[in-house]
């Protein structure tokens, strides 16, 4: 594809920021903007209704920003090199939740719509309410690499060197089921109907649990580590990064298990940085080494270009509650946000 047809929908639909640093995650808020954590230690936030408006900065952390997460209502919670955890409102006021400790890492920060927010240091994953009160801390074996809420915001895991921690959070006794698996693990997803919990290995594999059974789920064959595990919308779909094709394993039928993984839109040797799943429909957007991000239907294989490679690898893309909005960020520091409200 010519570089001139993949630069359509950024051109025709979008909006585009130099921002100066490296994009180190991006979020929707559940407000409907978009924020976007910066290895300057700054927040970006922008209208997605308005975005050739100016791109609101935030001055927020002393170094940078480790990790963001849409907050629990609105806004955003972030985490830093500087060991604070920070919520900054839609309009760019910021308020410190935690100071975790000066010289320390928040390198892993989640929210769930009930009002919880989690945020890891260490081997320790700190528990807040909508308040910002800390409700407990649970310690893991080892740092933790990843973690994530489950669908209804009643569980959460944690990964960390041989496996996976996973906790009631709101357990009088903070005993965590043990997913065992030897090895280093590091980014993890809980399938939406909270039966399947996967990580990213260190040794380019990926590591899954059939929580009923307790079932292992070994997918391997990946050229380099992945970063980004999405599931599609009812669960049928892990898409994942860290091959030149976006792979996509089936969690129907039986599956992964015995099961090959789909790839789509690859074949040209570049490596798939990023993928996320289309919050409704079994669509997924990428990004790949080049800058180039695509959606592709999973069904069909059809791929629709978004944006042109040139402007650095990407290192941060996803979609808004609605799926009308698709947004990514580069290891250069440029951002993008595009408008699929309008049938492609």
């Amino acid at each position: 594809m010519s570089d001139e047809a993949a630069d359509f929908l950024l051109e025709t639909r979008g909006a585009s920021r130099e921002l100066g640093a490296w994009v180190v995650g991006l979020a929707f808020g559940r407000d409907g903007s978009l924020g976007f954590g910066l290895g300057d230690g700054t927040l970006r936030i922008v209208q997605p209704a308005a975005p050739e408006q100016d791109w609101r900065s935030v001055a927020a952390h002393d170094g940078a920003v480790l990790s963001l997460a849409a907050d629990a209502k609105d806004g955003y919670l972030t985490g830093g090199d500087d060991g604070r955890l920070l919520r900054t409102a839609p309009d760019g006021t910021t308020t410190e939740i935690a100071s975790l400790g000066a010289m320390k890492w928040v390198e892993h920060v989640a929210a769930h719509e009930s009002g919880l927010r989690a945020a890891s240091l260490g081997k320790q994953l700190h528990l807040f309410d909508g308040k910002g009160q800390r409700l407990k801390t649970l310690l893991h074996p080892s740092s933790v690499g990843g973690i994530a809420f489950d669908a209804k915001g009643k569980r959460v895991a944690a990964s960390h060197y041989n496996g996976a921690s996973l906790w009631f959070v709101a357990s009088k006794e903070d005993k965590p089921r043990l997913l065992e698996w030897k090895g280093s693990h590091a980014a993890i997803a809980i399938s939406p109907d909270g039966t399947h919990v996967v990580t990213a290995m260190q040794e380019n594999a990926l590591h899954g649990w059939r929580l009923a059974d307790g079932q292992h789920m070994r997918m391997s064959g990946y050229p380099s580590k992945t970063q980004f595990l999405s599931f599609t919308a009812r669960g049928r779909w892990l898409a994942t990064s860290g091959a030149d094709a976006i792979v996509i394993w089936p969690f129907f039928g039986g599956g992964p298990m015995g099961k090959a993984p789909t790839e789509l839109a690859g074949g040209d040797g570049v490596l798939c940085n990023a993928v996320a799943c289309h919050p409704q429909h079994e669509v997924v957007a990428a990004g790949f080494a080049d800058g180039l991000v695509l959606i592709a239907e999973i069904a069909s294989g059809k791929v629709v270009p978004v944006a042109a490679p040139g402007h650095g690898g990407i290192s941060a893309l996803g979609w808004n509650a609605a799926g009308t909005h698709l947004a990514f960020g580069t290891e250069d520091g440029f951002a993008g946000l595009v408008d699929l409200s309008r049938r492609v």
